[in-house]
């Protein structure tokens, strides 16, 4: 099992390759559509697609072993929400594989009268629920970064309740409720309150790049099988764009594995 996984992991980098080669030809065939370019070279560049995606998936197989794996070594995590989240997220990502290693069996046809649309779409289903379930334990990550960095800060300056109540009083002197109606704007102290939370925001994805990789590259990767399933479309330029920019960020992680979230 082990001996497989390595095998299969020297194989990632050129499957990251191609789909960010393939993702790049989907923005690029919509780009020459929409300025009216020849329907010759616009049919070479979709052919062109197809074939590095057929490549992809041949890349793939064997790949739900590896996510079966990642799902054995979640299972033990200490956080009971990393957990959950990892768990049923490699689990999502073992049937995602499985079905287009079956879609890829049609395409080729090992598999006769295979119904592609149907595996297509339950491949996507399964490979949209891993994504939630990523992009929910990126959030809860950043939450806990969030309160952290709070804690820190209210440790090294704790507030002065006289400043605090003098504070206050100044602002409900100069608050809406004395100005005439129509002309009320929020409260200083709740925009007090939201500029401390943005900044701590980005003080913490800025000191966690492996964070905010993960979620920018989980917020791109989002659209693509919403976009497939038409739950929302947003167009094969759209789709291209957010494949092209998550496949670049995937690469990085390969050539700096410091970048890649953990766990």
């Amino acid at each position: 099992m082990e001996s497989w996984v390595r095998f299969n992991s020297q194989s990632q980098a050129k499957e990251r390759v191609l789909r960010a080669a393939q993702y790049a030809c989907t923005l690029l065939g919509y780009t020459l559509q929409r300025g009216g370019a020849a329907a010759e070279l616009h049919k070479t560049i979709t052919q062109l697609e197809a074939h590095m995606s057929l490549t992809r998936k041949l890349l793939r197989l064997g790949n739900s072993v590896e996510a079966l794996e990642s799902a054995k070594r979640a299972i033990h995590l200490s956080d009971s929400v990393l957990r959950l989240c990892l768990t049923i997220s490699h689990l999502n990502r073992a049937m995602y594989f499985a079905c287009d290693n079956i879609l890829w069996a049609g395409k080729t046809g090992i598999i006769s009268q295979l119904d592609q649309k149907k595996w297509s779409q339950r491949s996507f289903r399964y490979y949209l629920f891993a994504l939630i379930l990523n992009l929910t334990r990126d959030l809860y990550e950043l939450r806990l970064l969030i309160d952290c960095e709070d804690r820190y800060r209210a440790s090294k300056h704790p507030p002065s309740p006289h400043t605090s109540t003098a504070a206050l009083h100044a602002d409900h002197l100069s608050s809406p409720s004395s100005s005439p109606v129509g002309l009320s704007a929020p409260p200083p102290v709740i925009l007090a309150g939201l500029r401390r939370q943005l900044h701590l925001l980005v003080t913490v994805l800025y000191s966690n790049p492996p964070l905010l990789l993960d979620l920018l590259k989980n917020s791109c990767d989002i659209f693509i099988p919403l976009d497939r399933l038409g739950i929302y479309p947003t167009g094969s330029g759209f789709v291209g764009f957010c494949g092209l920019t998550s496949s670049i960020l995937g690469i990085l992680t390969m050539i700096h594995p410091w970048l890649k979230l953990k766990p």
